[in-house]
């Protein structure tokens, strides 16, 4: 029998049956007044869930196209910009603004391992003649699992007074609590196939008073990513280029469940599926990347170090047709993700763990008491 095909990646994270039959419709023509009321339904929702009242401009891309459109509109060739690099998406960031010809400045950490706020401090407090222009941070590195400090780097930030603050919310958004009004964020990015339970096609971008004003002079090159256009075609519900009309219809229904669950209960949920699996993953005597201080509620990174992470992979896509994440550049081979962002349930979580543990006992692995990871995963479910 053809098993249930369970992704516990971060992304694409699975997608409910509702959102699922909400794609299938039959498209309808995108400048039509029943389309602009679905945008002007979705835009409405997307404020709600970004805690926001600052545009909030959907693009027909990924979560890089998100965040090259967030850099390119604000910027000028030769701006001077920090990006936090502690992982594969910070490095993508710092390789767009290199692309662009910006003065990148990196802020690194090692893979595993949260930036360090202090040194955004002290190259911001350094540049008194306040040529730093953005300040270009990963809030959850999807790559290792860690959380960054968005809300220090962020005070760091606003502290300077000039530089912009560009943050990649990707596995983030719809996961944690991100005020992007509270915290004055100027740009926010994000996509689809993540914490927005839909397919991956859309992109999303959250644009500040002040980032606008910035765009009134930056030069660098611009056309399908010029969010000047999305901005005036979104004050009439409708966008610049063709959009991905059923990934829309997609939208629609997830945004619609994310507001019946409501924000703290979303939050909450994130915050226990991590917790959970973080606890079963120790008490299996599986060595964690990130610290439990820094932990990602996307995805939780595991570093095995007596039993091989690819062919943990291997067995539980082949055995249970559970779907894990690998490592990239040189942590591939050497760690295994677990996701849980999404649309992702305590059920899910438990029975990843109880499959994981069986995958182990397969492989030879004697390092934990048969049982434990559920254990420990059902007694942090049970009493959060």
């Amino acid at each position: 029998m053809d098993n249930k095909l369970m992704l516990m990646i971060p992304g694409p994270t699975p997608v409910p049956e509702t959102v699922l039959l909400a794609m299938a419709k039959h498209p309808i023509g995108h400048r039509s007044g029943d389309f602009s009321e679905i945008m002007a339904e979705v835009t409405e929702n997307l404020k709600w869930l970004h805690q926001t009242q600052n545009d909030l401009l959907i693009l027909a891309a990924s979560g890089t196209g998100a965040m090259e459109a967030g850099i390119i509109n604000f910027l000028s060739p030769g701006d001077r910009v920090l990006v936090g690099c502690n992982g594969k998406f910070g490095d993508r960031w710092a390789e767009v603004c290199d692309a662009y010809g910006l003065k990148t400045e990196k802020i690194i950490a090692e893979w595993g391992k949260p930036l360090d706020p202090e040194q955004f401090r002290a190259a911001l407090e350094a540049d008194t003649a306040k040529t730093i222009r953005a300040v270009i941070i990963t809030h959850s590195e999807t790559s290792t699992g860690v959380l960054n400090d968005l809300v220090t780097i962020n005070r760091h930030v606003k502290a300077h007074g000039e530089a912009l603050i560009i943050v990649d919310t990707v596995t983030s958004l719809g996961a944690v609590n991100i005020p992007t009004d509270e915290l004055e964020l100027d740009v926010v990015a994000s996509g689809s196939q993540k914490g927005y339970m839909i397919p991956p096609g859309l992109s999303f971008v959250a644009v500040s008073a002040k980032a606008w004003q910035a765009y009134a002079t930056a030069k660098l090159p611009r056309f399908y990513f010029d969010l000047g256009k999305y901005k005036k075609d979104a004050a009439k519900n409708t966008t610049p280029f063709t959009p991905a009309i059923n990934l829309i219809f997609a939208l629609q229904a997830a945004l619609q469940m994310m507001k019946s669950e409501g924000l703290e209960n979303i939050f909450a949920r994130h915050q226990r599926l991590t917790q959970a699996t973080r606890s079963a993953v120790k008490a299996m005597g599986l060595p964690l990347l990130a610290p439990d201080e820094n932990a990602s509620f996307a995805i939780t990174a595991v570093m095995p170090d007596q039993v091989d992470a690819e062919k943990i992979r291997s067995v539980m896509k082949k055995r249970f047709d559970i779907v894990l994440a690998g490592g990239q550049d040189h942590l591939k081979g050497k760690i295994f993700r677990i996701g849980h962002l999404g649309f992702v349930s305590d059920r899910d979580i438990l029975a990843a763990i109880a499959s994981l543990e069986a995958t182990l006992q397969e492989l030879g692995y004697e390092n934990f008491a048969l049982g434990a990871g559920v254990a420990a995963a059902a007694k942090v479910i049970t009493n959060f």
